[in-house]
């Protein structure tokens, strides 16, 4: 393991103090106590519960320490090499006296063969030992630690097991993402639920999932439904998705194709962002996570940033997956007055968007551009910047059979080619909107509703085009300097030659 190397590195180069971030203590242990016991290197765990504890190796008697003052004293004393790990000492750096007491023992350690080594939720240091201290991410688990986790539970006497070899692999993958702790409950529900472990369970132990990924406050996993067909117009966009559909296979890596790292969806509201969002999902089959940008923020200071570094990691654990950050220009919606955080947060999105290896696809959409910094939309953080335009007259009928297949309607029951033109001027969402009103006046007449209900419906709203048109000639203008490509036309020339006129007169 990756890990494995980078702490035995870490420890014959003498590094004093290091805080190891992790919330899975016991499997954290379990990694330092192999470690050590390969390269013959004594370890003790000491914590305000249980004092010092043999973790490996050691001789002799052990010291006898409550506080966390004489458990500092204590390894100052101890002769001879070792590597101390300190549970839970995070919750001690607001004391003057332990954070200097600390800094002292790591100062001096620099001379011997002994190493402190502190388990912490968190990454958040205090400013006196930033210096003194490296921090270290332990990985989440692999799949084989996940394998040996189900292995164990299914060797329990009485445990039924009725899974195929396939759908043994399928139900460790769907577990990809969890803690070993968290796994082994999933595991054991599902063998409860039925009284057996079998193929049926993955579904139950996808869904188990989705929950804990709730519970990082900032991800949400998405069921993906949707398809091609359910996207109205878009064809270039579309393209592009179908040319790197097998993108994320063995085969494409193979051939020396670069898993692609994600598009910009940048455009009108109510033209299909977030669906070609869930629609990218349905089409690579590939598991959806949305980043909501506005739960990331905390009231603690550093807590902001943390939330932004776990939930990429459950996003980077999960993957090959797409990211869906919706609404990307709220991570700067407060202009600056909230001390900098929104730009911190935004800046650790950046950088994991430039730096990331894992097939991550990020799927970012925004409306306003103006609150988005020149440096997200280079060449390098997106494969590609696509515009979403107002419907064109096809894209319109387009979206009108969508909607209306959609709710189970015959579309050559409705004159489609003349609701397309009524609706110039309409952004997708609108059109979806026309149609719903208009079912509402059939059901409430008891009939069905018809093309004429829909057209009474057009007339009737206020489009985007009316109401924000000048915010919308303003991203029309965005595209027209070639800053984007467009989601409908190959060529920006040949957009500006169909673009939809904006509508001048109250409808």
């Amino acid at each position: 393991m990756i890990f494995d190397r980078e702490l035995d590195i870490f420890l014959r180069a003498r590094f004093t103090l290091m805080v190891l971030v992790t919330g899975e203590e016991e499997r954290a242990l379990q990694t330092l106590k192999s470690v050590c016991e390969r390269k013959k290197h004594p370890c003790l765990s000491w914590d305000i519960a249980a004092g010092f504890q043999v973790v490996t190796g050691g001789s002799g008697t052990l010291p006898t320490a409550r506080d966390p003052i004489t458990a500092l004293e204590e390894l100052d004393k101890w002769d001879g090499e070792a590597l101390f790990v300190l549970k839970d000492f995070h919750e001690f750096w607001s004391n003057e006296q332990i954070k200097r007491r600390l800094r002292n023992v790591a100062q001096k350690f620099k001379y011997a063969k002994k190493s402190v080594l502190v388990t912490s939720p968190s990454n958040k240091l205090p400013v006196e030992l930033k210096d003194e201290a490296v921090i270290l991410d332990f990985p989440p688990p692999t799949e084989r630690e996940l394998e040996a986790v189900l292995n164990k539970l299914t060797k329990v006497p009485g445990v039924r097991v009725n899974l195929t070899e396939l759908g043994r692999d399928k139900l460790v993958r769907a577990a990809v993402g969890l803690t070993t702790a968290q796994a082994q409950r999933v595991f054991a529900k599902a063998i409860v639920a039925d009284g057996v472990l079998d193929d049926r369970d993955i579904g139950l132990v996808n869904e188990e999932k989705k929950q804990i990924i709730r519970e990082s406050q900032a991800l949400e996993f998405y069921a993906v439904t949707e398809t091609l067909d359910d996207v109205g117009g878009l064809d270039v966009l579309k393209e592009w998705l179908r040319l790197r559909e097998r993108a994320f296979t063995q085969e494409a890596s193979e051939y020396g194709l670069p898993s692609p790292k994600g598009v910009a969806l940048i455009g009108i509201p109510g033209t299909g962002k977030s669906l070609t969002a869930k629609m990218i999902g349905g089409l690579w089959r590939l598991p959806l996570l949305r980043l909501d940008v506005g739960a990331l923020f905390g009231s603690l200071v550093g807590e902001s940033e943390e939330r932004a570094r776990r939930a990429l990691r459950v996003a980077e654990t999960v993957a090959p997956c797409v990211l869906w950050i919706d609404e990307l220009e709220k991570a700067l919606a407060t202009g600056g007055l909230d001390g900098g955080t929104s730009t911190r947060v935004f800046g650790t999105i950046l950088t994991w968007m430039q730096e990331k290896t894992s097939p991550c696809f990020v799927v970012a959409t925004a409306n306003d551009i103006s609150k988005l910094p020149p440096e997200l939309l280079r060449k390098g953080r997106f494969d590609e910047i696509f515009f979403l335009d107002l419907p064109t007259l096809d894209e319109r009928e387009a979206i009108f059979r969508v909607h209306l297949k959609k709710r189970h309607r015959i579309e050559d029951d409705f004159d489609v080619a003349r609701l397309a033109e009524e609706s110039e001027g309409y952004v997708g969402a609108e059109i979806e909107q026309a149609i719903i009103e208009a079912m509402y006046v059939g059901f409430d007449a008891k009939r069905e509703f018809s093309t004429d209900d829909v057209s009474l419906a057009i007339k009737r709203q206020v489009p985007l085009s009316v109401s924000q048109r000048e915010v919308i000639e303003g991203l029309r203008a965005w595209l027209r300097e070639g800053r984007a490509q467009s989601a409908s036309f190959q060529e920006v020339s040949d957009a500006e030659q169909q673009f939809v006129p904006l509508q001048l007169e109250t409808l």
